[in-house]
């Protein structure tokens, strides 16, 4: 682990998180996966990261080590506002990395919530709370991990968020999901939250031995240019079975390629960060 050098950031450590949102409505493209793992890197290199779990199935608290009797409190409370986030907040087994949970429960919110005029804004108010409280050592990324649905919960997470990163399996239909998402964030640009922007799509589960690999993988560097990330996350089985052990890869095999893939991947996200800030 090595320490936070001052500067890497510009202005994380003074002013609100980066609120960065895993999104997309496909489900086994490696959302999850990419959150703890891309959560534990950046905490690796001197972050203060919040996962915040928006998934009913609740797999990154699980891959996270957080059992299910202890998620008294969870995401379904505080968007029913029942319970503030900073009372969901739980500490992981990696230092600096700190997770909201979610359970089954989430699966009804979007009944409970829908006749309310702040539908779409629950986990905005909820973050904002959060930064609030007097913190010596507060947040410098939040990164929500959201259902394969572009359903209510997505929505909330996309009007909280400061732009989207996009896991993107290298499969045939790969493309035809990214351009429905891209629809979605242009809505809530329009509609709730104007400063949304897609900071990435990061090509997952990427198998050099596979033709289709390559294709797609050249079909969307030619769609979306320069927002596909360099480093791309190959299909590697520690990465698989880290989960099962309620572990990120990162702890589970620092040495294998997937572990190897996201500690690049957080680095170019550091990059890319640090050039929007610059602009």
């Amino acid at each position: 682990m090595t320490t936070h050098q001052s500067g890497l950031i510009p202005g994380t450590r003074q002013g609100k998180p980066r609120v960065l949102v895993l999104a997309n409505q496909k489900g086994g493209v490696g959302k999850t996966t990419t959150a703890i793992n891309l959560g534990t890197a950046l905490a690796a290199i001197g972050e203060k990261v919040l996962i915040l779990d928006l998934d009913p199935q609740g797999n990154a608290s699980t891959g996270l080590g957080i059992d299910r009797k202890n998620r008294r409190v969870s995401t379904y409370h505080v968007l029913n506002g029942e319970a503030s986030l900073v009372e969901a907040v739980v500490e992981t087994i990696v230092p600096r990395l700190f997770v909201a949970p979610s359970t089954l429960d989430l699966l009804g919110i979007e009944l409970e919530i829908a006749n309310e005029r702040n539908r779409a804004h629950r986990l905005r108010t909820a973050i904002d709370q959060l930064m609030a409280e007097p913190d010596e050592d507060p947040f410098t990324y939040v990164l929500i991990d959201c259902p394969p649905s572009l359903n209510l919960l997505t929505i909330n997470a996309l009007t909280a968020a400061d732009s989207v990163l996009v896991p993107l399996q290298c499969e045939f239909f790969a493309l035809e999901g990214l351009s429905q998402l891209l629809k979605t964030v242009e809505q809530v640009r329009s509609t709730l939250n104007t400063k949304l922007a897609i900071q990435g799509v990061v090509l997952t589960m990427f198998d050099p031995r596979n033709n289709l690999s390559g294709q797609v993988v050249a079909d969307v560097r030619q769609f979306m240019g320069s927002k596909v990330y360099e480093t791309m996350i190959p299909r590697n089985v520690r990465v698989s079975e880290a989960p099962s052990h309620g572990k990120p890869v990162l702890l589970y095999d620092l040495k294998c390629a997937g572990s190897q893939a996201y500690l690049k991947l957080a680095s170019e996200i550091i990059q890319r960060e640090r050039a929007l800030r610059a602009a």
